[in-house]
């Protein structure tokens, strides 16, 4: 009889188990997909200076001009930009108010990334989302090129950009709930960083 009712509980204690597991390696898989993203797209952050640096040689020196070249590293901005957003939170990033914040306990700190995130970072993507949707699609469909002549072409990917700034950042946001889910329900899994990336404080 005791061998029979400790059985139901230990199935339930294994599922438990399987389920952190599992919210454990979600998380740990937008980490890597948003760290992957943030450190391929840094890349460009080089590429705009040379290629900022090769306009101002040729305009000036050689009185040559490229007008792709030009916007180029205006894309390369951009990516960096949008692209690395999710990379940014990642590695917190991105501006907390310290005055509430800082001094908080870590739990308290939980609560509130977990509702800032459902009531304000979550409803801001879907507007942004929601308001890119005509500007994007219209876009695509008709398959948009350069505003000027020997421009960048395929300007509806530069404008997709958007998408993906809002897919990793929704991501990240996902990640960081479950990963604050988890640490208040006694499963801490650590933040991917020690530090911040940024830290005015150190």
């Amino acid at each position: 009889m005791r061998a029979a009712a400790v059985w139901p509980y230990h199935r339930a204690q294994v599922a438990g188990e399987r389920r952190v597991e599992a919210l454990n390696g979600f998380v740990r898989g937008i980490d890597a997909l948003n760290d992957w993203v943030g450190r391929t797209v840094a890349w460009l952050t080089l590429g705009c200076v040379l290629t900022c640096f090769a306009v101002v040689v040729l305009r000036y020196a050689f009185s040559v001009g490229f007008p792709w070249l030009q916007e180029l590293y205006v894309w390369q901005h951009a990516a960096v930009f949008m692209a690395g957003a999710g990379y940014t939170m990642l590695h917190r990033g991105h501006v907390n108010v310290d005055v509430l914040y800082g001094p908080a306990s870590e739990r308290r700190k939980a609560w509130i990334d977990i509702l800032g995130t459902l009531l304000f970072l979550f409803p801001w993507l879907a507007v942004v989302a929601a308001t890119s949707f005509p500007f994007v699609t219209s876009s695509w469909g008709i398959r948009e090129g350069a505003a000027t002549a020997d421009g960048m072409p395929a300007v509806y990917l530069l404008k997709s950009l958007l998408w993906v700034f809002c897919a990793l950042l929704f991501l990240q946001g996902l990640a960081l709930i479950v990963r604050r889910g988890l640490y208040l329900a006694g499963h801490a899994l650590p933040d991917r960083d020690a530090r911040p990336v940024t830290d005015e404080r150190a």
